[in-house]
């Protein structure tokens, strides 16, 4: 899996942080999500897949 993220309509919810906090955290200036994990291993599949269905902006895919 490869993580994709569309940050120019990324709102800084977090929502992705909290589902994935070993995929996602937040720039320290404007809030907006970065991939620590471009490429997460399977078992943080389930996380990926809650973090897509959580953010309000719907900036999250994979490949």
């Amino acid at each position: 899996m490869r993580i994709i993220i569309n940050r120019e309509k990324c709102i800084g919810a977090g929502n992705c942080v909290m589902s994935a906090p070993a995929v996602f955290t937040q720039d320290d200036d404007e809030g907006l999500v970065i991939v620590l994990d471009p490429n997460p291993s399977d078992d943080l599949a389930d996380a990926v897949a809650e973090a897509m269905e959580l953010c309000p902006g719907k900036v999250i895919s994979t490949e």
